[in-house]
C-alpha cells in the first residue's frame, strides 16, 4: 500500500475530516472513541475523534460542536459521505477507544465506556455493520487511518493520562 504523496493530519478530539484525497490520520485515544468509515467505491474516508457520548442539550436545534459529542459526530460524518455518493450499506466502519483511563474514579459506568457503547448503538440504529473495533481496557490507542484506503493501524500505550 502506497503512502506517497498522502497529507498527514493529526486530528484533535472533537473534530471530523472526511477526505477523497489521500491524507494519513493520527489520533490519540483514551476514553475518547474514534470511527472510521470508508467508501471503497469512491475511494474515500472519513474519521471522527468524540468525547462524550451525547450532547446534553439534544433538543437544541443545532449542536454548536457536533465533533464533540459521538452521536452528533456520527451523524454529522455520516451526512457527509453520503452527500458525495457514498451509500450507507457499503462503507467499512471500525471504531475504536472507548478507554477506562481512570479505573476507580468516581461512581457509575466510565465515559469511555458510554462513548463506545454510543458509537455502537447509532451505527446499529443507521443498520450500519462494523466491520471491526478495539474497545474498552485500560490502555490508551494511537491510530493511523489512511482515508485512501481504509486501512487503520493501531498501537496500544502504556497506562497514561490521553485524552
Amino acid at each position: 500500500m502506497s503512502t506517497e504523496g498522502a497529507g498527514v493530519l493529526f486530528l484533535k478530539p472533537g473534530q471530523i475530516v472526511v477526505s477523497s484525497h489521500p491524507l494519513l490520520v493520527t489520533t490519540l485515544l483514551g476514553s475518547c472513541v474514534a470511527v472510521t468509515m470508508f467508501c471503497q467505491r469512491l475511494k474515500t474516508g472519513g474519521i471522527c475523534h468524540a468525547q462524550l457520548p451525547t450532547c446534553r442539550e439534544r433538543e437544541a436545534e443545532g449542536v454548536t460542536h457536533p465533533g464533540r459529542f459521538m452521536d452528533s459526530a456520527l451523524r454529522e460524518m455520516l451526512a457527509r459521505l453520503l452527500e458525495r455518493g457514498a451509500l450507507a450499506g457499503e462503507l467499512e466502519v471500525k471504531v475504536f477507544g472507548g478507554s477506562d483511563m481512570f479505573q476507580g474514579r468516581g461512581r457509575g459506568r466510565a465515559v469511555g465506556r458510554q462513548n463506545a457503547e454510543m458509537a455502537l448503538a447509532v451505527l446499529a440504529r443507521e443498520s450500519i455493520k462494523v466491520l471491526n473495533q478495539d474497545l474498552f481496557g485500560e490502555r490508551g490507542r494511537k491510530i493511523i487511518f489512511h482515508t485512501h484506503t481504509g486501512a487503520v493501524f493501531l498501537k496500544r500505550l502504556n497506562r497514561s493520562g490521553v485524552c
